[in-house]
């Protein structure tokens, strides 16, 4: 039988982060879960592309916008269930375990890891913690917390929207109640809450959810949440 599992991951100048993404991904082969690994670029001008081919990883290019890049992601997968992944994301030890418990019962749910931060004091933490509880409390886990999926629960709810910001809590609506928390840990990049600082950026995203769940448009929202900044994007 071929592995189960299709690796999606949104690109855009991710040269940088992308190799310890990859390199996470090593357990996953060693236990005979991962088909194959598609990255879905936006236009990187960084050598991305060439790092994926290298990989193995079968490289689909197209528009940029992290929805638009999941969803052409998912349209090239081939396997029964589908994973996704945020370029600057590396899995912890042991998931490879937790994919496979949750292959064996819970085609009807869809799974996210626990959130961690490549950094080390209290703020990583509590943010972490903040998102962990959200994701619990109201099923709303975000992207960087990886996204496992069958085909056919992500073709009966329509897949990813085709929007530039807020794909993840997008989905997570569509979903409803069908969300569980691995048994996991996704450690994420800090890069931009220690650029930013982690109470405003924390603050910048709460502000953007709730925009959002008032019925923001979600283009509107990605200008507002990319002002000020420098545009540097690991993803989609």
């Amino acid at each position: 039988m071929r592995a189960p599992v299709s690796i999606v991951i949104p690109t855009l100048n991710a040269a940088e982060v992308l190799p310890a993404t990859l390199g996470c991904l090593g357990e996953g082969l060693e236990a005979g879960l991962i088909r194959e690994l598609i990255l879905s670029d936006g236009g990187s001008t960084d050598g991305t592309p060439r790092l994926g081919e290298e990989a193995g990883a079968m490289v689909v290019s197209g528009p940029a916008g992290r929805g638009t890049q999941l969803r052409r992601g998912a349209e090239w997968a081939g396997g029964e269930w589908l994973l996704f992944l945020h370029a600057d994301t590396c899995l912890g030890d042991g998931w490879s375990a937790a994919l496979l418990d949750h292959l064996r019962d819970r085609e009807e749910h869809a799974g996210y890891f626990r959130l961690g931060f490549r950094a080390s004091g209290l703020a990583p933490r509590v943010v972490a913690g903040w998102a962990n509880w959200r994701s619990r409390a109201f099923g709303l886990p975000y992207g960087d917390q990886g996204l496992l999926i069958s085909r056919r629960l992500y073709d009966r709810v329509g897949g990813f929207p085709d929007i530039s910001l807020m794909e993840d809590v997008a989905l997570a609506q569509k979903l409803g109640g069908r969300l569980v928390e691995l048994d996991a840990r996704a450690w994420t990049s800090a890069e931009r809450y220690q650029r930013d600082g982690w109470l405003r950026r924390g603050g910048r995203n709460l502000v953007t959810l709730t925009r959002y769940l008032m019925g923001t448009d979600p283009e509107r929202l990605r200008k507002s949440y990319e002002k000020g900044h420098d545009g540097r994007r690991s993803g989609g």
